[in-house]
């Protein structure tokens, strides 16, 4: 059996998730648009699946929008902001270590005239306070931060920008791309100060294809897509049913989030001071960051991308060079951190889910240990 730590990139789905999903395709399978019993009791299904999200996120209901994922909640909060207020100003804070579906959304608006502030974070891939507020001006109408980075699970000052806004005077509306933080963490709108937060399901063990944009009630932004009723017409189209209720079922399958981190802090200490222990391995990830993540360099001739497939093929143990998303590309996060190219490409991430144990580590340690006496650097 595969030990899995990749689990940033995706996460396998729990058994309440995937039996709500074969519910769904074989028993509730109508469109919850329609006005017949079958469709009735599909739209209660997607009631319950939203609900179970907004009491999570201690919100309403009526504030949680799905879908199709991260990616597509974060190219509806940055253009859906910008768009809707373009005429109070035209600067965009962000930072220079945003999953790609912001930071790509924000170059297509620097390209098309919006001034771009992107905040440089420190090695270990913090982002700080004194920086955040010079960027922040009375001109500002996005700042759009992510709360826990995808590569080296850095922990960003979400919760300060709020301050910041009102202290600028500025028309600003915030966004916070929590995929690699909900269902891990506290995340809570209005302790965040957020007005935009994405989330998606397949990270907490849910099924691939859904997410949702928390929009705070009263925020305009407007839609990218058009022809339906559905989602208050913010992000219109049939709903995926079966994926809503995975996601649903997800979430409420969630356990206690003080047990599960004292948990996952516990492996990963344990990750570190056996990683520690070989010689050459740096730890890219700052002593502060998520738990969940950890980023090291490998001590070997061998780039990444070779030294995760050596893994993969030879010892069963899955874990990945960097965001699943850039498939394989040099690494903006590392790279803005302003690490030198040998660590660059010879770096990989681990990453931990519930289902985790000390015995995964152990094999992922011999496994190093293995390569690096194979495959020593030149």
């Amino acid at each position: 059996m595969a030990v899995y730590l990749d689990n940033s990139a995706t996460t396998k789905p729990c058994k309440e998730a995937t039996a709500a999903i074969i519910n769904a395709l074989e028993e509730n399978y109508g469109n919850p648009s329609s006005l017949h019993n079958i469709g009735i009791e599909a739209k209660k299904a997607v009631i319950k699946a939203r609900r179970n999200i907004a009491d999570v996120m201690a919100c309403e209901e009526e504030e949680i929008f799905f879908t199709s994922g991260g990616t597509e909640a974060n190219n509806l909060a940055v253009f859906g902001a910008v768009y809707a207020n373009r005429r109070k100003g035209n600067r965009i804070v962000t930072t220079a270590i945003e999953h790609e579906s912001v930071m790509q959304s924000i170059d297509r608006l620097e390209e098309e005239g919006f001034e771009v502030i992107r905040l440089i974070p420190d090695e270990y891939g913090n982002v700080h306070f004194k920086d955040l507020a010079e960027a922040i001006n009375e001109k500002t109408i996005l700042v759009s931060m992510m709360y826990i980075n995808n590569e080296v699970g850095s922990i960003l000052p979400v919760d300060k920008i709020k301050k910041l806004v009102l202290k600028a005077g500025a028309p600003a509306l915030i966004h916070t791309d929590c995929v690699q933080a909900f269902g891990k963490t506290e995340v809570k709108p209005k302790k965040l100060g957020a007005d935009l937060i994405t989330i998606t399901a397949h990270k907490i063990h849910g099924p691939k294809g859904v997410g949702a944009l928390y929009i705070k009630k009263g925020t305009r932004i407007l839609p990218r897509t058009f022809g339906g009723e559905q989602e208050k017409k913010i992000r219109p189209g049939t709903e995926a049913s079966p994926l809503i209720m995975g996601f649903g079922a997800a979430v409420a399958s969630l356990p206690d989030l003080k047990e599960q981190s004292s948990k996952i802090t516990e492996l990963n200490t344990y990750a570190k001071s056996k990683l520690n222990e070989i010689d050459g391995i740096i730890i890219n990830s700052g002593d502060n960051a998520s738990p969940y993540i950890i980023n090291l360099y490998i001590p070997t001739f061998m780039r990444s991308q070779t030294v995760l497939q050596e893994l993969s093929a030879n010892y069963g143990i899955c874990v990945s060079n960097g965001s699943a998303c850039a498939r394989g590309k040099k690494s903006h996060v590392l790279s803005a951190m302003k690490l030198s190219s040998e660590i660059i490409d010879k770096s990989i991430r681990i990453s931990f889910s519930r289902y985790n144990t000390k015995e995964d580590i152990q094999l992922l340690i011999d496994a190093l240990k293995d390569i690096i006496n194979k495959h020593p650097r030149t």
